[in-house]
């Protein structure tokens, strides 16, 4: 099942450790098989609020995320990044392969109180 490491960046101002963690992050997350999805791209927000940016990582599933974060190569650079660049990071998997929304509305439903 695959996982995500989702970024929501703000307040990321130019600064060279920033360039050199950007230029530094690929060849952390390779080897675990991770790639990039969403990386400085504009986003169109259409409820709440969202400033700032968002990166998204692609990995073949949850372990090789959290193999990815906890790795001593990653572990290196993060403070490139976050000296200079507020932001909240989460790792999640994805739905697995034939995902049905209707059997957790189902479960949504059972676990109602009954009237």
């Amino acid at each position: 099942m695959p996982a995500y490491a989702i970024a929501h960046l703000q307040d990321a101002a130019p600064h060279p450790e920033v360039a050199e963690y950007v230029e530094r992050i690929p060849s952390t997350f390779e080897p675990y098989g991770g790639r990039f999805l969403v990386h400085v791209a504009q986003h169109e927000v259409k409820e709440g609020d969202w400033p700032g940016h968002v990166v998204v990582i692609g990995f073949p599933g949850i372990a090789e995320a959290r193999a990815w974060w906890d790795s001593p190569a990653y572990q290196e650079i993060a403070p490139l990044r976050s000296r200079h660049v507020r932001g909240d990071i989460i790792l999640v998997e994805g739905v697995p392969e034939g995902y049905d929304p209707a059997a957790t509305a189902r479960a949504m439903r059972e676990a109602l109180p009954t009237a």
